[in-house]
């Protein structure tokens, strides 16, 4: 049996006419913001406090896009006869996001909270070398860093170590 000259364009003007009927899905970005998940990765942010200058970040970041500078300053003792200290002062925390991978190594590995991923994503740059974050906008951005999600409240109370 021959098929009905015209049939084929009859089934595509049907095709257009019900996707033409229907509500579109796109969301028109600039004027509607999207719904993230809770946990989206979107900028790394910087707790100042936390961070040690233990450099494990940046030694660890497979891009090597984490550039960290510092100084010592001594600390007077706090006990007559004492020892004076010293303690690692942060000068320069900045992070280059043209060439991070976002993998999150580098918050994975910091055994001291001091990065954590924010929702943030609107930090684009019309030059590539403005996308060097220093430790002011990193800090910024940690303000963004949604709350950890609460407990499980089924799940067993930690043992403590014996």
């Amino acid at each position: 049996m021959a098929p009905i000259p015209g049939s084929g364009l009859a089934k595509g003007l049907a095709v257009t006419l019900r996707t033409m009927t229907k509500k579109p899905v796109t969301d028109q970005y600039p004027d509607t913001q999207p719904a993230l998940p809770p946990r989206t990765r979107g900028v790394i942010g910087l707790f100042e406090e936390n961070c040690t200058v233990c450099m494990l970040c940046a030694r660890e970041c497979p891009d090597w896009c984490i550039y960290i500078d510092s100084h010592k300053e001594t600390i007077p003792a706090t006990t007559p006869g004492g020892r004076e200290r010293s303690r690692n002062v942060l000068d320069r925390f900045a992070i280059d996001f043209s060439l991070c991978m976002y993998c999150g190594i580098c918050i994975e590995v910091c055994p001291f909270d001091a990065l954590f991923w924010s929702p943030e994503f609107e930090y684009a740059e019309t030059d590539i070398r403005d996308l060097t974050h220093e430790r002011d906008k990193l800090r910024e951005w940690m303000w963004t860093v949604p709350a950890p999600p609460a407990l499980d409240p089924g799940a067993e109370e930690p043992k403590e170590p014996a």
